[in-house]
């Protein structure tokens, strides 16, 4: 196979990537954006979602589909409560202060990936895709789940901004995050708004973690990778921001498809923490981040 059919293949694998980190980095955006927490275990909630994706499917009777489709509604509904309940039992009682927050999302981390570790074993759990469509191309054949992830995906990331730009909620949401005593004083209830955006990010690595799981395989160790890339997107992003996120996404994504195709993972990761370490140096705010007043 020549050169452009290998750079084709690299670039769809780099798009695929991509869209998963776009919505699990969204995730963690939004809850820096809003909360001003940052979550050190949003890489464990991604992780849970794939492994109750493999549970789902284990025990819901009938075609792969069925399964596939109860996974993709219930895993991040019962992550997003999870989350909730984190949020309510832990954080709020810490005042969402920045540095103590960021301690307990570690035990958090911890105490989800040994849970999950006890509940579910060592064991990487594989789940059936919902169909085996093969797309066949001049040059090669190719996955067309694989196709439909990068769709689910942008649909998805479409609902989340209409969520924040175009409905209470989302109103809501983006008052509690310019001020929250003002936004109390108006008598919204901010505890009540961070349980709800720490659940929806949570629910957005969830949805990820089932979209991925058909191709990759759940593990309770997996939630290492999608946090330190999330990571690295929101900071070239900028933290906060929607649309940096989505953007940042996409280069780190196509950049590590074409990287890993070529040459190695390995080198892909330096890269991005190398244009991480470049970012801080020379533009601390991020791509389209907000300068501090």
């Amino acid at each position: 196979m020549d050169f452009g059919p290998f750079l084709l293949l690299a670039l769809m694998e780099g798009l695929v990537t991509a869209a998963v980190l776009a919505l699990t980095a969204a995730g963690l955006s939004l809850v820096f954006g809003i909360m001003r927490v940052v979550n050190v275990a949003h890489g464990e909630f991604f992780m849970l979602g794939a492994l109750l994706a493999w549970f789902v499917s284990q025990w819901v009777p009938g075609p792969a589909p069925f399964g596939f489709l109860a996974a993709l509604v219930l895993c991040p509904l019962i992550v997003g409560a999870i989350a909730a309940l984190a949020d309510m039992l832990v954080l709020k009682r810490l005042n969402y202060e920045p540095e103590a927050t960021i301690v307990a999302t570690i035990g958090l981390l911890y105490i989800l990936q040994q849970a999950a570790l006890s509940f579910f074993g060592p064991d990487a759990r594989p789940v059936p895709a919902p169909f085996n469509l093969r797309l066949q191309l001049p040059w090669f054949g190719y996955s067309g789940y694989k196709l439909a992830v990068v769709v689910a995906a942008i649909l998805l990331l479409l609902a989340v901004w209409l969520i924040l730009k175009h409905t209470k909620a989302g109103l809501v949401m983006r008052a509690t995050q310019i001020d929250r005593d003002t936004a109390r004083a108006f008598g919204i209830n901010v505890d009540r708004v961070y349980a709800g955006v720490f659940a929806m990010g949570a629910g957005l690595a969830a949805i990820a973690a089932v979209l991925i799981v058909p191709i990759q395989q759940a593990h309770y160790l997996m939630g290492g990778d999608p946090l330190l890339l999330s990571f690295i997107v929101v900071i070239i992003g900028g933290l906060g921001s929607l649309r940096g996120t989505l953007v940042a996404a996409l280069l780190i994504g196509l950049s590590d498809g074409v990287i890993s195709t070529f040459f190695a993972p390995t080198l892909a990761k330096i890269i991005a923490t190398l244009a991480v370490a470049l970012v801080l140096v020379f533009r601390p705010q991020g791509l389209f981040g907000r300068r501090p007043a």
